[in-house]
């Protein structure tokens, strides 16, 4: 901290969230029985969490490119509206979008009715390859948005020198794609494995078994069932261990392209005809039938349900809507404070604990927090509190990524004048600080929403009698009432995009 500055609230935040995150860790770390402890099923868990990662980020990325491709040097109606839906499955429940592959893969989905009325086998979607199929869905439109971001960063100027010296497509990949490419698939392959590390809901639902059990499921397995807390606190040393390996190979993973700077003109790649064309055409058609059918079928199997709901789906609803404006209201106090201490340069360590979040998945500082506090509290007491408190702790880090910048500009642009106004406490926060963060805020707002809103993590630790949403959505797939299940999902599906829309156009408002 810089001499002579007052402890701020970004201070008593980061010191909480620290001693939050650490608390627990170090109460799993007390209990843990040492790597010992960990059985012939737990090291096949962990063998088939880094596997099924792997390979779910390899096939991820690999996709990936020829679809950003083909965003990228093609025009066509809906583009834009397109590429805006490949942002979708980020917010997008988890559990929602499993109900969506169900009903197309499952046994009675659309793709197996039709091979059966082919007379062909039937495939299954339970098991390995439906870990695998859930993660691909998920995870291949953040890789194409990562892709497509670095086709868009090579200067126009570097296509119109190409174009001008006759460059072959061919040519074009050697000299000008791959270069980007060798920069950026690095570092997506590597966002999209941790992604798949922490996995839990996509297991529990299509995996199980000892096959297809990952290092989150075990854990869950350990303390719901068993509750033998040595091995599930055992099973979340491995997973942090995992997820901080991953987070320190992310520093020097990724290879500088060395494009260089461009003037900021109009323009990109040369979008060649012929067989390429139509190759194109069916690259984006075939990507997006694959991330807009399970949506569609769920929403067509669900809606005409949706007001016959019984009364404890929509008990359930509320819950949900409450926890979840309540963890978004958290995560934004925290992260606006947390912002407007690191923008005033009081001490990196602020924001390195505001990064702790990404180190323990919710499963292990659920599991911590049940050790810190059984004996004081039931766990159907701690369990709405518990989990309102981690999916805020958990957003913690997307909302910094969003507001840091902005605080920083706003200290630079707007810090010495308003320390010559003499502008500072609640009239600082509601002149200045509040209508220049308005935008960043209200995004983050309805980020931290959205995924709390559709978190099936930490709730299902605790036998709560109380269930969140989506929670009441897997009892109903368990209960095999998948037109109920369906109606959920929608439902679900709805409140939280509502609840992203409504933070973020809330924050445009008078921005």
């Amino acid at each position: 901290m810089a001499a002579g500055l007052p402890l701020s609230p970004g201070h008593a935040i980061a010191a909480a969230l620290a001693a939050l995150i650490g608390g627990t860790l170090a109460a799993v770390a007390w209990v843990a029985g040492g790597l010992s402890a960990l059985s012939e099923w737990d090291m096949r868990a962990l063998w088939f969490t880094l596997w099924q990662a792997a390979l779910s980020a390899t096939l991820s990325a690999v996709l990936a490119v020829p679809v950003a491709r083909a965003l990228a040097r093609r025009q066509f109606p809906g583009r834009g509206l397109l590429v805006t839906l490949l942002g979708a499955p980020f917010i997008l429940p988890v559990i929602v979008a499993i109900m969506g592959l169900i009903a197309v893969f499952g046994r009675n989905g659309a793709l197996n009715e039709g091979l059966r009325a082919l007379g062909l086998p039937e495939i299954s979607i339970y098991g390995w390859q439906g870990v695998i199929l859930a993660h691909v869905f998920f995870n291949l439109p953040l890789s194409v948005r990562l892709i497509l971001q670095g086709w868009q960063a090579i200067p126009a100027e570097r296509f119109r020198l190409a174009a001008s010296l006759g460059f072959a497509p061919r040519d074009i990949a050697r000299h000008l794609e791959r270069p980007m490419l060798r920069a950026a698939l690095p570092g997506v392959w590597l966002a999209v494995f941790l992604v798949c590390l922490t996995s839990f809901t996509v297991a529990l639902a299509l995996g199980g078994g000892p096959r297809a059990t990952t290092v989150e499921l075990a854990i869950y397995q350990a303390f719901r069932f068993d509750f033998d807390l040595g091995r599930a606190a055992t099973l979340g040393l491995v997973q942090i261990g995992l997820c901080v390996g991953a987070l320190m190979a992310a520093r020097w993973i990724a290879i500088p392209a060395s494009f260089g700077a461009g003037m900021d003109a109009r323009g990109g790649p040369v979008a060649p005809g012929g067989w390429r064309r139509a190759a194109d055409a069916a690259v984006i058609a075939a990507a997006a039938v694959f991330l807009l059918w399970p949506l569609a079928a769920v929403t067509a199997l669900g809606l005409p349900r949706l007001t016959s709901l019984p009364a404890e789906v929509w008990d359930a609803a509320v819950r949900s809507v409450l926890m979840a404006v309540t963890s978004a209201g958290l995560a934004l106090g925290a992260c606006l404070a947390l912002a407007l201490a690191i923008a005033r340069g009081r001490g990196r360590w602020i924001e390195t604990a505001g990064m702790l979040p990404l180190i323990a998945s919710p499963l292990v500082l659920g599991t911590g927090l049940f050790i810190l506090l059984r004996g004081l509290v039931t766990p159907q007491q701690m369990a709405l509190p518990v989990t309102v408190a981690i999916n805020a702790a958990m957003a913690l880090p997307f909302g910094l990524r969003a507001l840091i910048p902005a605080a920083r500009s706003l200290q630079a642009d707007y810090g010495q004048l308003a320390a010559s106004l003499d502008l500072r406490g609640w009239a600082r926060l509601r002149y200045l600080t509040l209508p220049r963060l308005a935008r960043p805020l209200g995004f983050a707002g309805g980020l931290a929403g959205a995924l709390a809103m559709g978190d099936l993590g930490v709730i299902t630790l605790f036998a709560s009698d109380q269930p969140t949403l989506p929670l009441k959505l897997y009892q109903l797939m368990n209960s095999y009432r998948m037109e109920d299940a369906a109606a959920a999902a929608v439902l679900l599906m709805v409140l939280s995009f509502a609840l992203f829309w409504l933070f973020d156009k809330g924050g445009r408002l008078d921005a």
